[in-house]
């Protein structure tokens, strides 16, 4: 079988083959980080080892075996060290969000806002805040979002405010 050029050749310094190879024998980083960095390994066309052998690249399918992966995550793998302009972190590290999935109802100021009517006197008639009666009032106001009171508790105890 004639195997077709490649057209995202991995070429690897040095220092990126022994970072990749850190990767892989340390325990420390994730079974898709390990995987990516297998991958990109027997995908160098600089290795050394190869080189004075004389032993040509293998084809995808050979390092998909290799690997324990399917030759389209090889393929993908490729295509990511390509695109990414030859960063192996970015390469085998996961992409980050740009934004959360979904936007986060207590910011700062609905925090500092909720935090200084905990702080302030109770209503007429009660003798401290309960989170029950902290959410009733919240409900009345109309510059904080609704909030549940277990919502409040919990921001209440991630800035270690007691309710006294």
């Amino acid at each position: 079988m004639v195997a077709r050029p490649k057209s995202r050749p991995v070429a690897l310094s040095p220092a990126e083959r022994e970072q990749l190879r850190r990767v892989v024998r340390t325990g420390s980083h994730s079974a898709q980080q390990v995987r990516r960095a297998r991958i990109l390994l027997e995908l160098d066309e600089n290795d050394p080892d190869r080189c004075e052998r004389g032993d040509p690249v293998p084809l995808q399918e050979a390092v998909a075996g290799r690997a324990g992966v399917h030759v389209d995550t090889v393929v993908k793998v490729a295509r990511a060290y390509a695109e990414r302009g030859g960063d192996v972190e970015a390469t085998i590290s996961r992409k980050k969000r740009l934004t959360p999935p979904v936007e986060p109802i207590v910011t700062g100021e609905v925090e500092a806002r909720l935090i200084a009517l905990a702080c302030s006197a109770p209503p007429a008639g009660q003798a401290r805040w309960s989170l029950r009666l902290l959410e009733k009032h919240v409900a009345l106001l109309d510059d904080i979002p609704d909030l549940d009171h277990s919502t409040i508790g919990r921001v209440l105890k991630k800035r270690n405010c007691v309710l006294i």
